[in-house]
């Protein structure tokens, strides 16, 4: 009798054995994937640009006549103020022909008002009368423009600021208008970035722009737009000026610095397009389709899907054919199939490195 028992309890545990093994067997058999949430393309998402900080106000000084330069004033960081001499042309020229034009104006206002004289008199006649006093008007207005010109060989700052750039030297020639210092403003500091094309199009969509400094940590520092170039340069960039939205130290924020500009759109649940990492988009059949996963079955559905671009970040973003919040296979799509059962791979975790707690 204690044999049978025994025999009986040894059959009993073989096969439990063997159901757990061929449990345990079909188990192992799933493959192992893992799984990514589809997010709407404006959630919370957010595009960088390399920007750089410039002055609100920055002038390019130049003479307004034509000459060389005899000296230069400033230096590059020198403040400088509105009115202040910066640069000086030599005048020489200029004098002369001041002197000249002051000779001609003397003998010409001589003649014309002794023949007004005589025309009030009724001695001449109102042609010559004419004559005289338009030649008078002609000859003043000669002599202030000589007198502009020689006072314009002194180059004088519009504005309250800083140099920024010398451009020329003393003893170089310069035309009139061609920069000789670049000033700008000790005023308000903005940034200016410079986008592409595409973001430019969707430029209505960003509701909050930000930057940071490596010189200020994590700080963000609100930003708004001030203006736009409507035209793009020769490398298909349009310039975008952008103002802090509040109080900036202006001893760590300064004209010239670099800094990461970040501009946010926040969903407004208009529109259906969500990201999804493009290792979990695949072709099959000429179609385009990714493997959602059903939490409560723990299956794989296939579900054709239209891609519309390819993302920087390593994403795709998906038109239509998945909402935000599904799940998609990301990892391991090529050795799953069709309502097939899946075992989710475990991210490691950040406290149990190599899984050994």
């Amino acid at each position: 009798m204690k044999r049978i028992v025994y025999v009986a309890s040894v059959l009993l545990a073989a096969v439990g054995i063997t159901s757990c093994s061929k449990g345990q067997a079909a188990k192992e058999t799933e493959p192992r994937v893992e799984v990514a949430v589809a997010k709407s393309v404006n959630e919370n998402a957010v595009t960088t640009f390399t920007g750089r900080t410039k002055s609100a106000s920055e002038v390019n000084l130049a003479f307004r006549v034509s000459g060389p330069i005899l000296r230069v004033l400033v230096k590059e960081g020198d403040h400088v103020s509105r009115g202040q001499v910066v640069a000086e042309m030599d005048s020489r020229d200029y004098q002369v022909q001041l002197a000249a034009t002051q000779a001609e104006y003397e003998q010409v206002k001589a003649d014309a008002e002794r023949v007004m004289a005589l025309y009030a008199e009724g001695n001449t006649t109102a042609s010559n009368n004419d004559k005289a006093r338009y030649g008078l008007q002609q000859i003043t207005q000669k002599l202030a423009n000589h007198r502009n010109q020689l006072a314009d060989t002194k180059l004088r700052s519009t504005i309250d600021g800083y140099v920024q750039t010398k451009l020329h030297e003393a003893g170089e020639t310069v035309s009139a208008g061609m920069p000789v210092l670049s000033v700008f403003g000790s005023g308000d500091t903005e940034v200016e970035i410079h986008v592409s094309s595409s973001d430019f199009s969707h430029l209505e969509q960003i509701t909050n722009f930000y930057c940071k400094f490596d010189v200020t940590g994590d700080e963000k520092f609100p930003l708004t737009i001030v203006r736009t170039s409507q035209e793009a340069n020769a490398s298909q960039l349009y310039t975008i000026r952008l103002k802090f939205s509040g109080k900036v130290d202006r001893k760590k924020v300064t004209p010239g610095m670099t800094t990461m500009v970040y501009a946010e759109v926040t969903d407004d649940g208009t529109t259906a397009a969500v990201n999804v990492p493009s290792s979990a988009v695949l072709m099959e059949g000429g179609k385009t389709q990714v493997f959602v996963y059903d939490a409560a079955s723990g299956t794989v559905r296939t579900r054709p899907v239209t891609v519309s671009m390819l993302n920087r970040d390593g994403t795709a973003q998906v038109d239509s054919g998945l909402k935000a919040g599904e799940k998609v296979v990301a990892s391991g799509v090529h050795h799953v199939k069709d309502g097939q059962k899946v075992t989710l791979l475990q991210k490691p975790s950040a406290s149990n490195v190599g899984g050994l707690l």
